[in-house]
């Protein structure tokens, strides 16, 4: 068990929400390593999934629970609060917002084409996701949170397209490649803006309250699947040269987490590369 009693969050309760997935798995293993109890929320729960990302260890450690939730229906969000809520013993201390939906390269041109011409439903899919249900999230947990007088610290994970305009020229090689344009869409940029701005009117609106709000502002991860088209483009655009490991955000997640960032709400902590330094 790591320990630090600045960067500690041992047994504190913390949720992430898409917590079988690249990133929030990771953030579910540094909490877990360093003595928190931890709630993972999925869309979707599978053992294949469990296991290939969690050691035995770690499944057994009985400070690793797994729920399904669906993070845009409010009654899914309070019946996992509840579960978790007598798993655990109490409350949460931190609620990490990391579930999000977003439009890949690889998507069918009716999904990835001409503003002019992009579904309307597939606008309201990726808003209700990214931004209502970080919305839901925040208030069911902020509730749990005040009804238990716990200071409490919930961090909403924004994207580097959420501040600054997608680069389209990036994603040039693809129609060279298949004749078909992407050209990355509005939704996903739109619902993480809001997520800025949802930040701070919760800081200011819970401070008082020692619940505290702050955003969390990743850039892109490498993954096997991206191709190197994608990822030469990509890499020639960020400061550092390349892609992000799917480990270097951990220690972010720690320090918002912790008391090291006591004195911290309603801010953006940036860890891009220098994207946007541009």
């Amino acid at each position: 068990m790591i320990t630090d009693p600045l960067f500690s969050v041992e047994n504190k309760i913390c949720i992430v929400t898409g917590g079988l997935g690249q990133l929030g798995a990771q953030y579910a293993r540094t909490l877990w390593e360093r003595g928190a109890k931890v709630a993972i929320w999925a869309r979707s729960i599978s053992e294949d999934r469990i296991f290939g990302f969690f050691t035995a260890e770690e499944r057994q450690s009985g400070r690793l629970c797994f729920y399904q939730v669906d993070i845009s229906k409010k009654a899914d969000i309070n019946l996992a609060l509840d579960q978790m809520e007598h798993d655990f013993g109490d409350a949460p201390d931190v609620l990490i917002n990391n579930a999000g939906i977003d439009t890949q390269p690889s998507a069918p041109a009716e999904v990835s084409g001409p503003f002019e011409h992009f579904p309307e439903e597939v606008f309201r899919e990726v808003v209700e996701i990214n931004l209502t249900g970080t919305f839901l999230c925040c208030q069911a947990v902020g509730l749990r949170m005040i009804r238990a007088k716990k200071p409490g610290s919930i961090i909403n994970v924004g994207s580097i397209y959420g501040m600054v305009s997608p680069v389209q020229d990036i994603y040039a090689y693809k129609q060279e490649l298949t004749g078909t344009p992407f050209i990355k869409p509005v939704a996903y940029s739109a619902a993480k803006s809001g997520i800025y701005n949802l930040t701070r009117y919760l800081a200011t609106y819970w401070g008082r309250q020692n619940i505290r709000v702050n955003t969390f502002t990743p850039s892109g991860v490498f993954r096997e699947t991206q191709d190197e088209y994608f990822q030469s483009n990509y890499c020639n655009r960020i400061p550092i040269g390349r892609m992000a490991r799917e480990d270097e955000y951990n220690g972010a997640i720690v320090f918002l987490a912790s008391d090291a960032s006591r004195y911290m709400t309603g801010a953006n902590l940036i860890m891009d590369g220098g994207w946007t330094a541009w």
